[in-house]
């Protein structure tokens, strides 16, 4: 998800439907997938076709699998019969109970209680509310009904479970959430008769006149729960949000507006939320901290002035970012009329001095005045290094009109650090970053403070700004041998002879470039705007691109030396994505004919003598188990024949 870039993907057949999510074994790391109800799919990621992978087909249909990271997957169906996978696999046409007869299943999720696993599901018909607690060791099953509430019935449920006590927390049509605790220790006659689960009222989902509808809910803590809904206020139309409520004080902590509208889903997962916001999958991370009155109210100690924590709220946040990050360092309770209280200190923060200026009031003062950002960035950079380390370890999210004035000022260095440090630059602005570094002259650049130490252990530079030259040895090229094969003059200022190579850009562009390498970005998103690059540019990045790659194909590990230098991986991604935004142009001009020649030319030996290698990696593998086993004390000679 960091990458945005896809992994992996799978089809079924036409006509064939997956009938419910998909999950990963964590002990086999496996996929398991269910299709037509029945029909059981089970594969890893080097499987490429789904019709080649393990397939079974059940007595009965599935309504969802659970995976456990240490119990295994746990299959419910719909009748209410439950196996864990292994038990499945063994016969997988066993016959299947039908417990709840004539009841829908509406919910359910399976938990870890020690060493026992344990499934709880909860069920509808005419009207009632039925929950199922299943301990899968012990084959013992519990039936509940739930307290019924007048003129009202349940939209959502989620649980989570402590000290042998399963807490249910449910979100009603009456824009409430109620709490039903339910007792995994249970004695027999309890077991014999259906008990009726009692229920409380924990939080009105009403915030000064306004009421939100919700539609899923997920626990965040013992103390805060997230519902996505739409909240709607007397007069005004219904706007879909995220919000975060403390139950212990019954307070909406902060949210988030999504225009885009959602799919009504909300998942959360290792302090991430995940929620489709459009068309696209956006993912929002969060902390909580112990809850207190005072972080409730938004009236914590000590913040005389707006910190990090009270500042970094969505309401900052522009209405049409679609992938949006958000972390509070503090609490994630936020006062809810923040936006307010910030508004009405515009006046105060600017005046004062750049020496006293806490990172809170920098990130306000970059919102809300954006004539001096310029300014303002420089006295955070002048303000001390743990400041900075602060200022740049949030998001391009929380202040895109920092990027955008540095690229109206074509204010390189700034535009470095913000590519190095913010890990959700939108791709439009990383391809502005990318024109703007390929277009400045190397003149300019060398009176520009830029960071070079990506750069400085693989580029020497003289005082005349010219690269010495370094013996190159190339894993697997020979100039001689592929001389006959490619009727192509090589000039010796750029491209590769026995001697060396010469850098096609300077140290500083180089720099610069290698920032623009190492950001995070969407091919789909990146090559519309790619395809835009200037011929001239693209094959100058090109060059530079092909540069790197024959470097780091002269180390054994294929890895650039330094700190911050880009991995082969990613110069190997930009090089296709670059030649796919650009391969016609590539082939009609001049100028890359030559350089295009070499590249496959030199693709071409790194394939052979990887090649080459494989034959020998079964004698390889041989010799070192070899060496494992023989302990020699004494010198000795050994001769070994490789077959």
């Amino acid at each position: 998800v960091s990458d945005q870039k896809p992994l992996g993907c799978w089809s079924v057949k036409h006509g064939q439907i997956i009938t419910c999510p998909v999950v990963c074994n964590f002990e086999t790391h496996e996929y398991i997938a269910v299709h037509d109800d029945k029909v059981l799919r089970i594969w890893k990621n080097k499987d490429i076709n789904l019709d080649k992978v393990f397939k079974a087909t059940l007595s009965a249909d599935v309504y969802r699998i659970h995976s456990l990271p240490n119990g295994g997957p746990v299959v419910l169906f719909k009748g209410g019969g439950v196996r864990t996978l292994d038990v499945l696999l063994e016969a997988p046409q066993q016959e299947i109970e039908n417990i709840i007869s004539d009841e829908a299943i509406k919910w359910s999720k399976a938990f870890m209680e020690g060493q026992q696993p344990v499934l709880i599901f909860a069920t509808e018909k005419d009207g009632d509310f039925f929950v199922y607690v299943q301990k899968l060791k012990m084959n013992r099953l519990h039936k509940y009904k739930l307290e019924q509430q007048e003129l009202s019935k349940p939209l959502s449920f989620t649980a989570y479970i402590k000290n042998q006590i399963i807490t249910l927390l449910c979100l009603y049509s009456n824009d409430s959430v109620y709490e039903v605790l339910i007792p995994l220790q249970q004695n027999s006659e309890e077991e014999e008769e259906e008990q009726i689960l009692s229920k409380s009222l924990i939080l009105k989902l009403s915030v000064s006149g306004s009421v939100l509808k919700g539609t899923s809910l997920v626990v965040l803590d013992k103390d805060h729960i997230a519902i996505l809904g739409s909240l709607a206020a007397p007069g005004e139309e219904s706007k879909e949000c995220l919000t975060i409520w403390n139950t212990k004080f019954q307070t909406l902590q902060t949210s988030k507006e999504l225009p885009l509208g959602t799919s009504g889903q909300l998942w959360c997962y290792e302090e991430k939320f995940f929620f489709t916001h459009g068309k696209v999958l956006t993912v929002m991370m969060y902390k909580c901290e112990t809850s207190s009155l005072a972080a409730a109210v938004g009236k914590l100690k000590d913040s005389q002035t707006p910190d990090v924590s009270s500042f970094v709220n969505w309401n900052t946040l522009a209405d049409e970012e679609l992938v949006v990050s958000f972390q509070s360092r503090q609490s994630v309770a936020l006062k809810s009329e923040s936006k307010m209280t910030l508004r009405s200190k515009r006046n105060t923060v600017a005046k004062v001095q750049p020496d006293t200026l806490s990172v809170g009031q920098i990130l306000l003062n970059l919102k809300v005045n954006k004539i001096n950002t310029s300014a303002l960035v420089v006295s955070v950079l002048f303000s001390g290094c743990e400041l900075c380390s602060l200022f740049f370890s949030y998001f391009y999210s929380l202040c895109p009109d920092l990027m955008a004035v540095a690229l109206e000022k074509k204010d390189v260095h700034l535009l470095q650090i913000c590519l190095q440090r913010f890990p959700d630059i939108p791709e439009e602005i990383t391809y502005a970053c990318l024109k703007v570094f390929l277009s400045i002259s190397e003149a300019y650049l060398q009176r520009i403070d830029v960071n070079l130490e990506s750069v400085i252990c693989y580029i020497d530079v003289e005082f005349n700004n010219k690269e010495v030259k370094t013996e190159i040895v190339e894993n697997g090229f020979n100039a001689e041998l592929e001389h006959d094969i490619w009727d192509t003059k090589i000039t010796k200022e750029t491209h590769p002879t026995a001697d060396g190579e010469l850098c096609p850009v300077g140290p500083q562009k180089a720099a610069l470039l290698n920032a623009v390498l190492q950001s995070a970005y969407s091919e789909a998103f990146l090559l519309p705007h790619l395809k835009n690059l200037p011929a001239q540019q693209a094959v100058l990045f090109l060059r530079y691109l092909y540069y790197l790659y024959v470097k780091c194909s002269e180390k054994i590990n294929t890895a650039l030396p330094g700190t911050r230098s880009p991995t082969i991986s990613q110069i190997m991604d930009w090089m296709c994505l670059l030649l796919d935004a650009h391969f016609t142009v590539m082939v009609m001009l001049p100028e890359a004919k030559e350089l295009l020649s070499n590249l496959h030319k030199f693709v071409r030996a790194q394939v052979r003598f990887y090649s080459e290698l494989n034959k020998i990696e079964g004698s390889l593998q041989e010799l070192q188990r070899l060496n494992h086993q023989k302990d020699s004390q004494t010198y000795s000679i050994e001769v070994l024949e490789l077959i």
